[in-house]
């Protein structure tokens, strides 16, 4: 593809909660233009057009007709991940589409045909492996100096079930429940960190807390990849217990205090009375509200994350994440290796797309890695309906150069 020009002018389709981190990222890089925004919410367009100063649209065919936008972040429902994506590609723009990257493979190879076809970069966003300490747990790998990757485990606790669900949110059907919506954190580090090819995976899916029995708050995995590496990803977000209670130096009396508010949760969606509607759309509107003058966010743990606990185990050592960066365990002892916080989160999809479009550096989340990420959902959910193992056949390595 042909050198273009330096800055990517984005325009983001969806603007609810999924946009909350893209737009604040792309805002800060100078190498992004904020040109546009795009929603079938009039309300959320007003308060994104308020926010950024960008054009508002009502729909991605209006966004997409936009001369100045040259790449399209795709942030709506998962149900119209592979629609949207195809609008976009057709009309020769760049796209990077949030997790999960479709909700089958045929969409997913209709999505990578239309994009190849187009000539434009297609790039699979929004997941934690993405991250800098999960590149960096890569490139420690890469390197060589603790021996090969031997086994690696990720595990993870919240309370996904518990905050406000549109439906779709929860229809297996339509991308709905974790093992759509939140495995690709897990299945895109461990992939990156053992080099993309996994060779079968066996996987068990859990639903069982009424009203959120619709779809999987729960999964568990194990994988193999082609060498040999076993892995395994544990995810359960109904809330009883957060890992970040192991990790974060709360006192029991504040431990207690957050599981009770989630207690008051679980009891408000039992009894029905939750206006989740309401509910989400408060939380749709505090996406496009400016932070107070002079205060930010909080920062949220590494282990809390959706990712949750990562450790990668070596022939000579092993890795982790450190609330500073990774920890690195070797026959020395132990180092901590400091990295940029992980708020620099979708900065680093975007980079990927500049460098790639201006340079010609090859993705690594691109099309075809969304598509292999995607294989292994899917199976984890097939063999858990069908317990038994699953082999794959659409793996793509990690590209050279990462």
């Amino acid at each position: 593809m042909a050198q273009e020009a330096a800055t990517i002018k984005l325009g983001v389709v969806g603007l609810s909660v999924a946009s909350g981190l893209v737009l604040p990222a792309a805002r800060a890089m100078p190498q992004v233009e904020l040109v546009a925004g795009a929603d079938l919410n009039p309300q959320a367009v007003a308060g994104f057009q308020e926010r950024y100063g960008a054009r508002g649209y009502g729909s991605i065919e209006a966004l997409c007709n936009d001369p100045d936008v040259n790449t399209v972040w795709v942030a709506t429902p998962n149900q119209f991940h592979c629609p949207h994506v195809v609008i976009a590609a057709e009309h020769g723009k760049h796209v990077v589409t949030e997790k999960p990257f479709a909700l089958s493979l045929e969409e997913a190879d209709r999505m990578n045909e239309t994009a190849e076809r187009n000539g434009v970069h297609l790039l699979s966003g929004g997941s934690r492996s993405a991250s800098p300490h999960v590149r960096r747990m890569r490139e420690i790998v890469r390197s060589g100096e603790l021996g090969r990757v031997r086994a690696m485990n990720t595990w993870a606790a919240r309370e996904w079930m518990l905050a406000p669900r549109r439906p779709e949110e929860l229809e297996v059907a339509l991308g709905g429940g974790v093992a759509f919506r939140q495995a690709p954190h897990q299945i895109d580090s461990i992939r990156l960190v053992g080099g993309g090819m996994i060779r079968s995976v066996r996987g068990m899916t859990g639903q069982w807390m009424a009203p959120r029995d619709t779809a999987p708050g729960y999964y568990s995995a194990y994988m193999e990849f082609e060498d040999g590496t076993p892995a395994i990803i544990i995810y359960e977000g109904y809330g009883y217990f957060v890992a970040s209670e192991f990790f974060e130096p709360n006192s029991l009396e504040d431990k207690m205090a957050e599981a009770a508010a989630r207690a008051r949760i679980r009891k408000e969606l039992r009894a029905g009375a939750r206006d989740e509607v309401a509910a989400k759309d408060a939380a749709v509107a505090a996406v496009h509200r400016a932070p107070a003058a002079g205060g930010s966010a909080p920062a949220r743990s590494r282990y809390s994350s959706d990712l949750g606990l990562l450790v990668v185990s070596c022939e000579h050592g092993g890795i982790r994440q450190s609330p500073n960066g990774v920890y690195v365990y070797d026959d020395e002892g132990l180092r901590e290796e400091p990295l940029v916080d992980e708020a620099s989160s979708y900065s680093p999809e975007l980079m990927e797309l500049h460098e790639a479009i201006t340079a010609g550096r090859p993705i690594l989340h691109g099309g075809r890695w969304g598509e292999a990420t995607l294989e292994v959902q899917l199976a984890m959910m097939e063999s858990a309906r069908e317990r038994r193992e699953v082999f794959l056949s659409r793996q793509v390595p990690v590209p050279d150069g990462w």
